[in-house]
């Protein structure tokens, strides 16, 4: 395919999110959400070494004043009042080592304690502030996590189990670092050309991210109805993105065509390709054979459109559809990418005898994936599973 320079100017450029994503945004910014114990826990052990270390010495080596450095741990974990109050507890602790242990008595060292508690008093009172500003602004992270997460479901619909002639499960999962809102992307429609499927991958994170993935969208839904052929429909994508996306920015995409023959039309425009698994549990890769560029990047090629290709899928196929969350999501411990190809004939086999079986399996996957990322995925993931049942399903 050649490729020519690209020289033009830069364009223009469901609902609530879980309690689980909001709790986790949180927890990525303040730890506010764990047990009071366990946040003070470091500031209670700061006591605990200083009164500790005061003792060992001796009564003739004076340690107590030492006890300035836990309004500076409490700060990092603790709220203004529970600070305030592991703080007064420092103080009467290190009151108590000087009266009845170092017994401060001479007046050279009555003037080095009352320096250091008023020093104990200043940074408490400064903590406080430091940690009620720290408590703002994750609340703050936590506001805007949200509302990137919420655009994006709004976004991603969850489609009905059944759309024309094919049975779907899906499995959206965001990554597990809340900053890192993901512009992962998927539609399916029944158009009067057939049902029509979309996943699609957006560079980059944040509400960037999901501002393109709208457009892609939003196109989309328009194009897949109007236009006879895939190309053209993602020509329009192609143009909206130039319209509406900054230069430089692009969308892995790959289109899916089920008409009515065996047969389905995929176009592949930089995506991962997708994994036909048969009843035997036999998975095949369904490799394009005119690779095209991804959406945004189209007027790199000097010439021609991308080609579909057609390929059989009958009523005991079912057809694998991902992002690169997925295939690139590496193992905890060997560090190497998710193996899809090798292991997804047996967990998804069954999915063609009905909606339950193919939600099992798409299950199934996802479990696999989290045992070998040990739990938590870096990406965001998206799996798509489709059928297309015969006249006895």
């Amino acid at each position: 395919m050649p490729l020519r320079r690209r020289d033009r100017t830069a364009a223009t450029g469901s609902g609530d999110p879980s309690p689980a994503r909001r709790h986790s945004a949180l927890l990525a910014a303040d730890p506010q959400d764990i047990s009071v114990l366990r946040r003070a826990t470091p500031a209670l052990l700061a006591i605990g070494v200083v009164a500790v270390a005061d003792i060992l010495a001796g009564s003739s080596t004076y340690l107590a004043p030492l006890m300035v450095v836990v309004p500076s741990i409490a700060t990092l974990t603790l709220k203004p009042r529970e600070l305030i109050a592991v703080c007064l507890l420092g103080l009467l602790v290190m009151f108590g080592l000087n009266h009845y242990y170092d017994r401060v008595t001479a007046p050279a060292d009555s003037r080095f304690l009352f320096g250091a508690t008023i020093s104990y008093l200043a940074l408490s009172a400064f903590s406080a502030f430091v940690a009620e500003l720290r408590m703002r602004r994750a609340e703050a992270f936590t506001a805007v996590s949200s509302v990137a997460e919420a655009a994006q479901r709004a976004l991603l619909s969850q489609p009905e189990p059944v759309v024309g002639p094919l049975r779907l499960a899906v499995r959206y999962v965001s990554a597990a670092d809340a900053a890192r809102i993901g512009g992962d992307l998927y539609s399916v429609l029944d158009t009067p050309y057939g049902t029509r499927v979309l996943v699609g991958d957006v560079r980059g994170k944040g509400l960037g991210a999901v501002q393109t993935a709208a457009v892609v969208l939003g196109a989309f839904r328009e194009a897949a109805y109007d236009e006879t052929e895939l190309p053209v429909v993602a020509g329009r994508i192609e143009a909206s993105m130039h319209r509406h996306v900054a230069d430089g920015e692009f969308t892995t995409a790959l289109f899916a065509e089920f008409g009515a023959t065996g047969r389905i039309e995929l176009l592949h425009l930089g995506h991962v390709p997708p994994i036909r698994v048969g009843a035997d549990g036999r998975a095949e890769v369904l490799e394009a054979t005119d690779p095209w560029l991804p959406l945004g990047l189209g007027d790199l090629a000097a010439a021609g459109a991308p080609c579909p290709t057609a390929v059989a899928f009958g009523p005991q196929d079912v057809l694998v559809l991902c992002t690169d969350g997925v295939v690139e999501a590496k193992g905890r411990r060997s560090g190497t990418f998710y193996p899809l190809a090798e292991r997804v004939g047996p967990l998804v086999k069954d999915g063609w005898r009905s909606l339950a079986d193919l939600e099992t399996a798409v299950a199934r996957i996802y479990s696999d994936l989290l045992a070998h990322t040990g739990g938590e995925l870096a990406d965001d993931a998206l799996l798509l599973l489709i059928t297309r049942p015969g006249p006895a399903g």
